[in-house]
């Protein structure tokens, strides 16, 4: 019966192991995402500087992000709402 609470003990240790190790590693990729979160802060604070519009830069890179035709799509759309609203 010791054999089985051994194995059980030793089982668990590794479980434990094996958890900690997973939460260690998130926890370093949020500090990794932290510090990225500040670089970004930083280069828009930079670019605000010389004179650039935030908000502008924001969604360009968002369209970037975007497929080409989705894009196309929802500016045809937005372009036929203007018109039909007489903008």
């Amino acid at each position: 019966m010791k054999t089985d609470t051994n194995n059980a003990d030793a089982s668990y240790r590794v479980t434990a192991d094996e958890l900690r190790q997973f939460v260690e590693r998130i926890e370093r990729l949020d500090a990794e995402k932290k510090d990225i979160a500040e670089q970004q802060k930083e280069v828009m604070a930079e670019a605000k500087g010389r004179g650039y519009d935030t908000s502008v830069l924001r969604k360009i890179i968002a369209l970037r992000k975007r497929d080409k035709d989705s894009i196309a799509e929802e500016e045809a759309v937005l372009e036929m709402y203007k018109e039909a609203l007489g903008m």
